[in-house]
């Protein structure tokens, strides 16, 4: 239920965000707020808790808000989520508002997968090539597995490119057992 809760929630400030053109800004000030959120328990507690007063859970985001430079839509969207008790799902709110945004944006994240740490300039160089490939901007994130022996792999969505040694010993594998 929070889930289809909170990506009502992302599109429709999502859809004011278009309207205006602050889209990208709003993004940036929801992932701000998230950050404050979880960094401090006590505040999120506060805040998302039904023994506090819905009174007093505003006077105490305003507080916190009075200290940042939000916009007002924004800071109407949080009293918003404190005044209907959602606000312990901004989190998930802001996971989806990234992905509209990305979206909007022409942004794909890619997961790439290797199995030692890639410096600057091979980072740089393959990201160039995902984007000649998806025709988008990439938001690249590096994992590391030990397991792949070698080379990268590569996950955009549900598009996998598995450039690794691992798959290429397994490719080897299944030719030799068809006797190719």
């Amino acid at each position: 239920m929070n889930s289809r809760l909170s990506k009502r929630y992302a599109r429709a400030l999502f859809s004011i965000g278009q309207e205006d053109g602050s889209f990208s800004q709003y993004g940036q000030e929801l992932e701000e707020f998230v950050r404050f959120y979880t960094d401090n328990e006590n505040f999120a507690h506060a805040v998302s808790s039904s023994i506090f007063a819905t009174e007093d859970k505003k006077n105490l985001l305003q507080a916190v808000l009075d200290r940042s430079d939000f916009s007002i839509v924004v800071i109407n969207f949080l009293n918003l989520l404190v005044d209907r008790n959602r606000i312990e799902i901004i989190e998930a709110i802001t996971e989806y508002y990234t992905i509209l945004t990305d979206d909007a944006s022409n942004i794909s994240k890619a997961e790439i997968i290797t199995a030692k740490p890639l410096n600057k300039k091979m980072l740089k160089k393959i990201n160039m090539s995902i984007e000649g490939l998806t025709s988008k901007t990439i938001k690249p994130e590096v994992r590391e597995d030990l397991s792949l022996i070698g080379g990268i792999v590569v996950k955009i969505g549900d598009l996998v490119l598995d450039g690794s040694v691992k798959a290429q010993l397994e490719g080897l594998k299944e030719s030799f057992k068809r006797g190719e």
